[in-house]
């Protein structure tokens, strides 16, 4: 990969680090409102737990931008984290803070789907 290369990859990883910085920064939503309704309750429960899952989802995307970043300065950027075999640029184009190949990616992601149930297998 050229130093032109990486010197966008660390632009991009840099405007995300900021962006989602930025984001999970603002936990307004996640407060805990109480009201006399039980509708309303129901309701500012319900905004809560999205906006926790969102914040979830952001921090987590944050984190692999930054161990990105680290790889960066680390000269092993591009380099799948479980196999060290180069990732393809198309992946590191669409996803470039992603750790691994789309090959370890893909095994990564098979063993965390659910199992069929005996249910679903009758």
């Amino acid at each position: 990969m050229t130093k032109h290369e990486l010197k966008g990859f660390r632009n991009v990883l840099g405007a995300k680090e900021t962006e989602w910085a930025n984001a999970i920064r603002n936990r307004e939503a996640i407060a805990i409102e109480t009201s006399a309704d039980a509708l309303d309750q129901i309701q500012h429960a319900t905004e809560r737990e999205l906006e926790l899952g969102r914040l979830s989802r952001e921090s987590s995307l944050l984190q692999h931008v930054r161990s990105a970043i680290g790889r960066l300065d680390a000269d092993m950027f591009g380099l799948c984290m479980n196999c060290d075999q180069e990732i393809s640029p198309k992946r590191l184009a669409a996803i470039p803070w992603t750790p691994f190949c789309i090959t370890c990616q893909e095994a990564a992601d098979n063993r965390l789907e659910p199992q069929d149930s005996i249910e679903d297998a009758l």
